[in-house]
């Protein structure tokens, strides 16, 4: 391909080797998935808005969570489900572009929220006399715009390196567009791209894992001391559910880096970048939902309420 084709050329997504018999189950199924994502997302995110009970630090928190997983799966799955059913998987360099940008700010974002949670977390455990005074709103604001600052500015610049390149490839070797699949397109030197997208994956998961090894590890050791059985039920409560989701995020997300050095592997690496975005989403409000007891009754008051109504 012409290095001097428009940005707005048409490119060819490979996307899954599916047999026909399974093309509508699956669309159907990730349908279901995206509809049920939607609802409880919506639902949670209005429900906190519109009760003046949950407006607190804690909550800001799970809007911030929310509003994420909404942006990320709704520039993937309406997407992929439309190329699974499609007989022409095309896609232009400029859509590509987009939603690479924010496949890869949901993925950052979803990292430093959850650091963000583990420090409030860790401050309501070992530190509940002092949490009104250091998590106040003012202070969770401060925080989540951070997150979203860095976020946005660690992957513009990874777009923007890939961005520069020209192209000589018209096929996307993914079932979706990322960083990676963008700058393959390229037969110019990508070292720097590699470079960056090192230094960009070190520095956040370093930074990811280390910021939860230290909160939980303080806890853990809180807990130890104090030997206090309510004080280690509320850890157990509160950490066992975050942990588990961060673990489920950073698994697949380690899978995804890893398989995209791997060619033998496609379709699992497909597969693991679509676990990463879709099950997290599916499971933060259905688990932070029940695992705060403000939530979980505002939740059983509305549900009571609309059956009232009925």
């Amino acid at each position: 391909m012409d290095s001097m084709t428009p940005r707005a050329i048409v490119s060819i997504i490979q996307g899954f080797d599916i047999s026909p018999e399974f093309i509508y189950p699956l669309f159907f199924f990730l349908l279901l998935v995206y509809f049920t994502l939607l609802c409880s997302n919506i639902g949670l995110l209005v429900l906190i808005i519109t009760e003046k009970s949950l407006h607190q630090p804690m909550y800001v928190l799970f809007c911030n969570l929310t509003i994420n997983d909404l942006m990320g799966n709704t520039v993937l799955l309406p997407q992929l489900m439309a190329h699974i059913i499609s007989t022409e998987r095309l896609i232009t360099y400029n859509q590509c572009v987009i939603q690479a940008f924010y496949s890869h700010t949901f993925g950052t974002a979803s990292h430093l929220i959850l650091i963000i949670m583990a420090i409030d977390r860790y401050v309501a455990i070992c530190h509940p006399l002092r949490y009104n005074s250091i998590m106040t709103t003012k202070a969770v604001v401060v925080l989540s715009a951070t997150a979203w600052a860095v976020s946005l500015v660690l992957v513009s610049v990874l777009i923007g390196l890939t961005v520069r390149l020209s192209r000589c490839r018209s096929l996307i070797q993914n079932a979706y567009c990322d960083n990676a699949s963008l700058f393959k397109l390229s037969c110019e030197n990508v070292l720097i791209n590699n470079v960056y997208g090192l230094f960009f994956t070190v520095l956040l998961f370093s930074c990811s894992m280390g910021s939860i090894a230290v909160t939980y590890f303080r806890i853990a050791a809180i807990c130890w001391i104090r030997k206090n059985k309510e004080l280690n039920n509320k850890a157990l409560q509160t950490c066992a559910s975050h942990l588990v989701l961060y673990l489920i995020m950073i698994s697949s997300g380690f899978l995804t880096i890893i398989l995209h050095r791997f060619k033998n592997y496609p379709d699992l690496r497909k597969i693991a970048y679509i676990f990463f975005h879709v099950v997290p989403s599916n499971l933060n409000p259905i688990i932070y939902g029940i695992q705060s007891r403000s939530l979980r009754n505002k939740i059983i008051q509305v549900l009571q309420r609309k059956v009232t109504s009925t």
